[in-house]
């Protein structure tokens, strides 16, 4: 009996050391994080589309290929392109060409002004001598009448030829060549074709992986179909599914420790919150829970919160858009924000693989308009 009894009490002791033990660890370690295993790694998926339509006839990437930004993806065929951009080319040198005789038609028709100028002079005299002679009789009314219409005829041609001048130089009066409405027209036209060719060879918007290839050879594509998608993998983040009674003490910055299913606890991640859902998951649903509709459930919920990844661990034990994730985040120092204070100052994502056609375009036209001015 004595026996048994201290036993019991050895049972007692142990279990209230380990209970002592683990209040100690809880009160000086354990509250200070927070873990969920409802984590999940989440990425860019960049879908590539056509900005013209067009048939496929050439695929530089299939699904898993790795692809560099800018490098060709998909190859339309370009035929009705070329025809479109060759007649806007020749629509652009007959506006310079038809802008550049406006501007010389001024010259003509300054001098053809001064001619009717000279004409309705010697007009005009011609007028005055008649009508002093036909004073004293010495020339017949006939003539003096003729000389007359012959007067008002000149001073008509010499308003036509003004009014002419007039007209042509609105046309061209405050404006240079180049600049001409005309001009800018075709050249507008010209822009507009050059771009349709250079965008029959479809890039990669950004560097990554190709993922769900739906292309194919032969395939008459719209503008905006989707043809595969890249997923840039150095561009990683984990969404976390934290509950809501998780959350009191979280802030952005706080760092965390992660580990995938993928590697098991062999690898550690480490990351930092960089921010908190403006709502859960749930209230972004199709058929958000709401009492009025009857399909209310009174259920802890659970906010998604960004984590970020480190690069360098990212490209030493690359991740997938999908896999699980555990996520511990120390939230020892609740000094931070709940949500973001500031909106950002430079774009959160960019590309520069569409820029050049554009500047070519503008090379296009420059070189024909000095080639036919």
């Amino acid at each position: 009996m004595a026996s048994r009894r201290r036993t019991l009490l050895l049972l007692t002791l142990l279990f209230a050391a380990a209970l002592a033990a683990w209040a100690a660890w809880w009160h000086t370690v354990g509250r200070h994080y927070e873990s969920t295993d409802n984590a999940y790694v989440a990425g860019n998926l960049v879908e590539v589309t056509p900005q013209v339509a067009g048939t496929v006839i050439a695929i530089g990437a299939d699904d898993t290929d790795r692809v560099q930004a800018g490098q060709m993806l998909v190859r339309l065929d370009a035929a009705d392109a070329q025809v479109a951009l060759d007649q806007a080319e020749a629509e652009l040198a007959r506006a310079v060409r038809e802008a550049r005789t406006l501007y010389a038609n001024n010259l003509t028709l300054q001098a053809n002004v001064r001619v009717r100028e000279a004409e309705l002079q010697r007009a005009e005299e011609g007028l005055a001598r008649r009508a002093s002679l036909a004073e004293k009789g010495m020339v017949t009314r006939e003539d003096y009448e003729n000389a007359r219409a012959t007067a008002a005829a000149a001073r008509a041609s010499l308003v036509a030829a003004r009014e002419q001048l007039a007209a042509n130089r609105t046309l061209t009066d405050r404006v240079r060549l180049e600049e001409h409405p005309n001009v800018l027209r075709a050249a507008a036209r010209v822009r507009e074709a050059f771009l349709a060719l250079k965008r029959v060879e479809i890039p990669a918007p950004v560097g990554g992986y190709v993922a769900r290839r739906s292309v194919q050879v032969g395939q008459r594509v719209a503008p905006g179909a989707p043809l595969m998608a890249i997923v840039p993998l150095e561009q990683l983040w984990v969404d976390a599914n934290f509950k809501e009674v998780q959350l009191r003490e979280m802030r952005i910055g706080q760092p965390v420790r992660l580990s995938a299913d993928l590697y098991g606890s062999k690898v550690e991640y480490h990351g930092r919150v960089a921010g908190l859902a403006a709502g859960t998951g749930g209230a972004f649903a199709l058929l958000p829970p709401q009492n009025a509709t009857g399909n209310w459930i009174k259920v802890v919920q659970r906010l998604p919160v960004r984590i970020s990844l480190d690069a360098e661990q990212l490209r030493k034990h690359p991740l997938r858009i999908g896999l699980s994730m555990k996520a511990e985040v120390e939230i020892r120092d609740a000094s931070g924000q709940q949500l973001a204070s500031a909106p950002r100052t430079d774009p959160a994502y960019a590309t520069q693989a569409f820029a050049a056609p554009a500047t070519e375009a503008e090379a296009r036209v420059r070189a024909i308009i000095a080639a036919h001015r």
